[in-house]
């Protein structure tokens, strides 16, 4: 018999959240980490709240919103509430109910705003790392770092000298500005829109582009994130990120630190050696004679992290195309912070 279709929808609904979200949804595991973790982080956040005034919006619930924010990639806290008005997943693991109001995306900003500001978010990713489930699944020896070129949200033509000076763009929303031949340097010239961009320029012959750089350390094992820092574009500050975000790694132990060729010159393998960390740096033969010897590449090791370390491009490639863009600088970084945020990229 052919079944028809009602257009008149039930005055009360007798079935919970909890019944609609499948037994075996990653999110269920997720959410029990979740859970308790911040179970234990109730003083952390009785400290940022007044004891009177306005009742905010739960801190666990912007935390739990802020993870299905990099999970699902949404890309803008508009999307997000929109998503929890109607998608009873993302109710079910926020904790709200079915009839439960869902707030405005400016609200959620300040409240989300309140967390990073206060160390909160970076203290709360911090605990899930530091979870036995979740601590099971991350390798203590073999790590990757590496790091890429994020462009800035501002343009070239905002490029102007720090004295004042120089021609300003035409009339218009997008006024014409002439800057061909004009002599540029992060010295003497600096972004009117974003003055912490600097021009850097990715190698020989490439583009100099308004940029900042992102840094990501990774562990070999399931190419899960534990370390993420930004920085200026600069080679400089970028080896002294990856350097930082491999001596933040607790313990004292030696571990194996795969990069590219790039990174294999003598002082950068000789700062990683000094970390107690044994450089696996991908050979570069081209102009020189390599840094890293048969003494590294006879393990079998070496060639298990130049196979894993390729893994970290996925994490750039997310960043890249498919996360959310932020305007606030990534507020945590080392191995405490598997961050989600970084400027002009998600992470």
């Amino acid at each position: 018999m052919r079944g028809r279709q009602s257009h008149q929808g039930a005055m009360f609904s007798y079935v919970s959240l909890e019944e609609r979200v499948p037994a075996k949804h990653p999110l269920r595991a997720i959410r029990a980490v979740v859970d308790e973790v911040l179970a234990g982080m109730d003083g952390a956040f009785a400290g940022l709240y007044a004891s009177t005034g306005r009742p905010s919006i739960p801190p666990e619930q912007v935390l739990k919103a802020l993870l299905l924010q990099a999970f699902y990639s949404i890309r803008s806290e508009r999307q997000l509430t929109e998503q929890l008005d109607f998608n009873l997943l993302f109710r079910w693991f926020v904790g709200l109910g079915v009839d439960d109001p869902v707030w405005h995306p400016t609200v959620f900003t300040k409240n989300r705003d309140r967390l990073l500001a206060g160390d909160v978010a970076g203290a709360f990713l911090g605990a899930v790392v530091a979870h036995a489930k979740v601590k099971g699944l991350l390798s203590d020896e073999r790590f990757s770092v590496d790091g890429t070129l994020i462009e800035a949200w501002a343009s070239v033509k905002s490029f102007r000298p720090k004295d004042g000076g120089g021609e300003p763009p035409g009339p218009g929303r997008n006024g014409e500005r002439y800057v061909h031949g004009e002599r540029r340097s992060n010295e003497t010239h600096a972004s009117v829109t974003d003055p912490e961009a600097k021009l850097f320029r990715k190698g020989s012959g490439k583009e100099a582009k308004l940029s900042f750089m992102g840094h990501v350390l990774m562990e070999n094992r399931n190419g899960l994130v534990v370390g993420a820092t930004l920085t200026q574009g600069s080679a400089a500050l970028g080896e002294a990120a990856a350097l930082d975000l491999v001596g933040a790694m607790p313990g004292r132990h030696r571990i194996t630190v795969g990069v590219d060729k790039g990174c294999d010159t003598a002082d950068f393998v000789a700062n990683l050696r000094a970390l107690k960390a044994t450089p696996h740096a991908a050979q570069n033969t081209f102009w020189r004679r390599s840094r890293i010897d048969a003494r590294t590449t006879r393990h079998s090791g070496y060639e298990v992290s130049q196979r894993c370390r390729k893994r970290i491009e996925e994490v750039f490639g997310w960043v890249k195309n498919g996360g959310r863009p932020c305007e606030e600088p990534l507020p945590w970084h080392g191995p405490s912070g598997v961050g989600f945020h970084l400027r002009h990229g998600g992470l």
